[in-house]
């Protein structure tokens, strides 16, 4: 059985990434610096992979793949979030905030890792 809403989630979020990162190439380019748009780059590929990966996980029907993938959400949110929020000129003390999200994506694979060594089959 599919996980209905964990399709939902990484459909949503894929989208978004398509769009941000439409966005930050032909909008964003001429109006920020390299530093800015290398921010935004990166906020965007975090974005789509873990987008990716918790569709997959949806996909999977597997309801063990559930905790990674709002660790996953979580994480992405944050991570990008505020990358995206720098880049659009928040204050740098945002990027203090950054690697919270990145240690909730590196847990929901890490959870992931677990769950699947865990299983049997």
């Amino acid at each position: 059985m599919v996980e209905k809403r964990l399709v939902i989630t990484g459909a949503v979020l894929g989208g978004l990434a398509v769009a941000l990162g439409a966005f930050g190439a032909h909008g964003l380019k001429a109006r920020v610096d390299a530093e800015a748009l290398g921010w935004w780059q990166t906020a965007v590929q975090y974005h789509m992979w873990h987008a990716l990966a918790i569709l997959a996980l949806g996909l999977s029907g597997q309801t063990w793949g559930r905790l990674p993938s709002w660790l996953f959400t979580a994480g992405a949110l944050i991570f990008s979030g505020t990358l995206y929020a720098m880049a659009l000129g928040a204050p740098r003390w945002f990027g203090a905030i950054t690697p919270i999200g990145g240690v909730l994506m590196i847990a929901g694979w890490a959870v992931l890792a677990l769950l699947a060594l865990r299983r049997k089959g």
